[in-house]
């Protein structure tokens, strides 16, 4: 892990922002606190209705087996469920062990699951016996002591009398360890401990609007921002839950009339899906839409004057699994700075830009590093400081505007698609000589993956249908399949010989 600075240490905990909770105590103070809070998942396959209470019930039941069969403090859990009430268990179970939660996104394949258990070694994983495209593969966990499989077998996990309390730990030991794709071939484990995650469920919860109403959470809960929306804030507030495990506009709209529930944002196409749909109707549901909360891709100023055109007040956030909150247009700041800023810095967050315009944070919710030293030791430097990969300018008042990326990742609909990677699959294509991968803009998903490739002589360019069956024999998740393709007789370079990707991004545009 990295090294924190002593300076700043100290000023985290006289300030408060660091406390000596872990997650267990966060939980189970909240959860004491709202007992009877109701906890409700909206799916066609696995829809369960129940209270905070009897969500605690499962998972200290489940945190008495795991504890039987010798899991506790420094050991970790993996999980790969959609948005299910088991996935809340076994998140919660963890940190009443003082376990270290990873939790996995529910659509990623073969390739990213396995690196990401030979990565971690977890002690326990828990997924799914099939939902949708989902399979669970039992080889992949073959050497996992303690697999329980939700369908089948979990509830064999499940002592019969509940483990009261939460073991001790140490809060600045790691609490969550979240895999996200980023400039690597294979997605980055980012490990939070106690006091990060800890603060930023904190500091999140303090920004939302007090009038948002009772919020549907849709985002994978195997994201970092979809999992502290759906198991930790309603906790620290005592609000309901609702999960979806699909997102389907049309459904999410009946749900907000049965329910009376809101929709807050996300990622901009969670919005926009919802307002292009046949079944919107504006005086139904802009009640339900009070606010809209945007971050997690690029958010196109068209988007945000839209939607306050429709009386949504907007308001924008920057981050990212290492630091999730760096910078957040607070929802009673003046509108040009909600629509047009990305806001400025939360409390106890630095930023500063590099002589090439890179954004720098640090701060209290910014992570301990990475599984892989290398790259934590690359990515962070003595005085604590997180290179973002970002490229942003700072107005007069302090706000920050994202305007350009280093790092070679494509934001499709919130999920990260590390270029290298897929560009990497492409190679294995026959004929294929050499493979670039760009984000191109997508009207409903801010971003898709565009790939170039650069043919062997007389090797014909293959096609879109042939590209995605060899995507679907290498197991990568479809999120990550390139949506468009080109064929280049050679790659503009730069005087070293690299390709030049922004010329690529250029020609995407030329060619739109």
């Amino acid at each position: 892990m990295r090294r924190i600075p002593a300076d700043l240490v100290e000023r985290y905990e006289s300030e408060g922002w660091w406390t000596r909770d872990t997650i267990g105590d966060l939980l189970t103070r909240g959860l004491a606190a709202a007992p009877d809070t109701e906890f409700r998942v909206h799916s066609a396959v696995r829809p369960w209705s129940g209270t905070f209470a009897d969500v605690e019930q499962t998972a200290r039941r489940l945190a008495a087996g795991l504890h039987e069969r010798g899991v506790g403090p420094g050991d970790t859990v993996a999980f790969q469920l959609p948005n299910w009430m088991e996935a809340a268990a076994v998140f919660w179970a963890s940190a009443i062990l003082g376990a270290a939660v990873v939790p996995i996104v529910h659509f990623y394949g073969r390739k990213e699951v396995g690196y990401i258990l030979d990565s971690v070694r977890p002690q326990v994983f828990v997924a799914a016996e099939r939902f949708g495209r989902l399979e669970f593969q039992p080889d992949l966990c073959a050497e996992v002591p303690v697999v329980g499989v939700v369908g089948r077998d979990f509830e064999q996990l499940l002592a019969d009398k509940p483990l009261f309390g939460t073991l001790p730990v140490d809060p600045t030991a790691p609490a969550l360890i979240a895999f996200t794709s980023g400039t690597t071939r294979d997605p980055k484990g980012v490990v939070h401990s106690h006091q990060t995650l800890g603060h930023e469920t904190r500091q999140l919860a303090a920004s939302y609007p007090p009038d948002r109403g009772d919020q549907l959470t849709a985002a994978p809960v195997g994201h970092f921002i979809g999992m502290v929306n759906a198991f930790l804030i309603p906790v620290l507030d005592g609000t309901p839950v609702h999960l979806t495990d699909v997102w389907d506009p049309g459904r999410t709209l009946e749900l907000m009339v049965s329910h009376e529930l809101h929709v807050g944002g996300g990622a901009p196409y969670y919005i926009t899906s919802l307002l292009e749909h046949p079944g919107f109707v504006p005086a139904t549901h802009l009640p339900y839409m009070r606010y809209a909360g945007l971050g997690g891709s690029s958010v196109p100023a068209a988007v945000t004057t839209r939607l306050a055109g429709l009386g949504i007040h907007v308001f924008r956030a920057y981050g990212s699994t290492e630091h999730p909150s760096i910078t957040s247009s607070r929802h009673d700041a003046p509108e040009a700075k909600r629509l047009f800023t990305d806001g400025d810095p939360l409390p106890g967050v630095e930023i500063r830009l590099a002589e090439d315009g890179e954004i720098l944070s640090r701060g209290p919710d910014l992570c301990l590093g990475y599984t892989d030293p290398a790259l934590t030791a690359k990515t962070f430097d003595e005085q604590g400081w997180y290179r973002t990969g970002d490229i942003g300018v700072l107005d007069e008042d302090g706000y920050l505007a994202i305007t350009d990326r280093k790092a070679d990742v494509i934001i499709r609909g919130g999920e990260n698609i590390s270029a290298p990677e897929v560009e990497e699959v492409l190679l294995g294509l026959p004929g294929v000589a050499e493979a670039a991968v760009v984000a191109a803009p997508d009207a409903r998903l801010g971003e898709h993956a565009a790939a170039f490739l650069r043919m062997l002589p007389g090797q014909p360019l293959p096609t879109l249908d042939e590209l995605r069956v060899h995507f679907e024999h290498a197991g990568l998740a479809r999120q990550k399949w390139p949506e468009e393709l080109h064929g280049v007789d050679d790659f503009p370079r730069t005087a070293s010989g690299k390709v030049q990707k922004f010329r690529l991004r250029q020609d995407i545009a030329v060619r739109k």
